[in-house]
């Protein structure tokens, strides 16, 4: 890696990698970091299958994206602070735009912020630190923790997974590492945040989420990222481990820029009467792939998918959700909601799966889509594969355009066009925006009203 002071958006930077992934880079990032030997073996072998596994022969096209011209590695001259104070002002200014402190003071219990490959500030409250939560970034994590972090790391996502999981292995960096005692209810949620400013580069954090028996824990999560005219690279990776009887609580807004390719893995592995819930919302990028999972593998384990995807002119968001029971007694609610507009493409892709040993399960798999216009398209295809007749499942897929004499009776009782569309898509998408955090919901509609040139509040 060459080491430059050159400056993104008036941010130094003291290390820059080539474009390009080899083994000399995984060896220098490892090494740059301080791991232990099995991190690094761990790098390595992720970057054998990397190299060896084709693309997905599903999803979005990305036959057009040229990966080796990604910049693995970025990190901005600032050191890891627990003191906001003390963060670079260049950097500082980018998070306070997006109300990251206001945030932390007012409702988080916790918050890590990461600037391209680093965590650059992580903070929690002195409350819980006594009750032995552990909210850390992954590197720290990895040389506090080494032991905790080994059993855990990339168990739920191994890198022979897929093509992109096997390139996370090899190339991760940033990201948070959570810890949460047995019976120890964390009273706010914790949050991370992920700007990817820099042109050209790929962001691959790591979260790592352990939530023992009886917890329980919000975790929020954001991502942004401005414009540029070279494509970017988001390959991040979220692994949870809900232990009996805990409950586990993930939101996140996805808000990248339309030149990024979102190519994310989040899996979740819920043990006997866990609850596992995810709240998701893909707005941005100009192509994502993101199936958030659930492997249900203790009885009486539950699962519930809230997702909601918007995709505008330029965007293509493959999105959905897996379901695996494993266990008996197991339940499971999905509920997925896309809308496309000016040409977008928005498609559900999920899979329900009940195994030979999972009776008595119950789910319902719920996926809507909403076309704004005759450019737009949407599609479903929720795959289920039941394997006992002990299962009560139950399945609706809705896909249809947005109904002229519907904008047409909202204008005539005073709203635009724009205004009435706006409104349309709310009403459609409120079931899954409630469940997002209040700044998030609010955040999300004000997306909605600018796409759509809204003056509603």
């Amino acid at each position: 890696m060459s080491k430059n002071t050159k400056t993104f958006e008036k941010v130094n930077y003291i290390v820059r990698s080539a474009p390009g992934f080899n083994k000399r880079l995984i060896e220098e990032i490892s090494l740059s970091k301080d791991e232990p030997d099995w991190m690094k073996e761990l790098r390595l072998k992720s970057l054998e299958f990397f190299l060896k596994r084709p693309n997905p022969n599903f999803g979005v096209d990305i036959s057009d994206f040229d990966i080796n011209g990604i910049i693995p590695y970025l990190k901005p001259d600032a050191k890891k602070s627990a003191s906001w104070d003390e963060v670079p002002e260049e950097i500082k200014d980018t998070f306070e735009k997006l109300g990251i402190p206001e945030a932390e003071r007012k409702v988080f219990a916790g918050v890590g912020a990461q600037y391209d490959s680093e965590v650059v500030y992580q903070n929690i409250k002195k409350q819980l630190s006594k009750l032995g939560v552990i909210f850390l970034d992954m590197e720290s994590a990895v040389r506090e923790y080494p032991e905790i972090v080994k059993k855990y790391f990339m168990h739920a996502v191994p890198p022979n997974d897929h093509k992109f999981a096997a390139l996370h292995g090899a190339v991760w960096s940033g990201g948070s590492f959570v810890y949460v005692p047995e019976n120890v209810e964390v009273p706010m949620p914790l949050q991370a945040y992920f700007m990817m400013a820099s042109p050209g580069i790929g962001q691959f954090e790591h979260t790592l989420i352990i939530v023992n028996k009886g917890a329980k824990l919000h975790f929020i999560e954001g991502c942004s990222a401005p414009k540029y005219s070279v494509s970017n690279l988001h390959s991040g990776m979220v692994e949870i481990y809900v232990e009996e009887g805990a409950t586990m609580r993930y939101s996140t807004i996805q808000n990248w820029s339309k030149n990024t390719y979102n190519l994310n893995t989040k899996r979740a592995i819920v043990g006997k009467d866990a609850t596992m819930i995810w709240v998701s919302g893909s707005i941005g990028s100009a192509k994502t792939m993101l199936y958030p999972a659930s492997i249900l593998n203790g009885k009486g384990a539950r699962a519930e998918h809230m997702n909601i995807t918007y995709a505008g002119n330029g965007q293509h968001l493959d999105t959905g959700s897996k379901v695996i029971h494993l266990a008996p007694y197991t339940s499971s609610k999905v509920d997925a909601r896309s809308i496309s507009s000016d040409g977008g493409y928005a498609f559900y892709r999920g899979l329900l799966r009940v195994s030979k040993l999972a009776h008595h399960v119950k789910s319902s798999v719920e996926c809507s889509a909403l076309m704004m216009d005759d450019k737009s398209t949407s599609g479903t295809l929720p795959i289920m594969e039941i394997m006992n007749n002990e299962a009560d499942i139950g399945h609706e897929a809705r896909i249809g355009r947005i109904k002229e004499e519907q904008i047409y009776y909202l204008m005539s009782r005073g709203l635009s066009e724009d205004d009435a569309k706006a409104l349309i898509v709310r009403g459609f998408m409120a079931p899954v925006v409630k469940q997002l955090p209040l700044e998030y919901a609010i955040e999300f509609n004000r997306l909605v009203s600018m796409n759509f040139k809204s003056n509603l509040g």
